[in-house]
């Protein structure tokens, strides 16, 4: 199991990104969180297995349709121990 935390900058809030994300990792068994920040970022926790935290990474490159994301910032932390996944405001 692995835990990275995201965080995704550019078009990425208004564009459907986090429902989008969170379906992702539906699919692909990651469990988490996913949320909009203030500054116009979006920041998930990813927890599950490595090529399937590695997949909703790179998903999260390019994101949904409308979406424009110009970088993703990702960082390893400690498994929350989450199990599901939320889309948070």
């Amino acid at each position: 199991m692995t835990a990275r935390r995201i965080l995704v900058h550019g078009l990425v809030q208004g564009v459907g990104y986090r429902w989008s994300l969170a379906a992702q990792a539906e699919r692909l068994g990651v469990h988490g969180w996913v949320r909009n920040r203030e500054d116009g970022t979006v920041e998930a926790q990813l927890e599950g297995a490595v090529d399937a935290v590695q997949a909703v990474v790179d998903w999260a490159r390019v994101g949904p349709r409308f979406a424009r994301v110009s970088h993703v910032e990702v960082t390893a932390v400690a498994d929350e121990g989450t199990a599901s996944f939320a889309v948070e405001p």
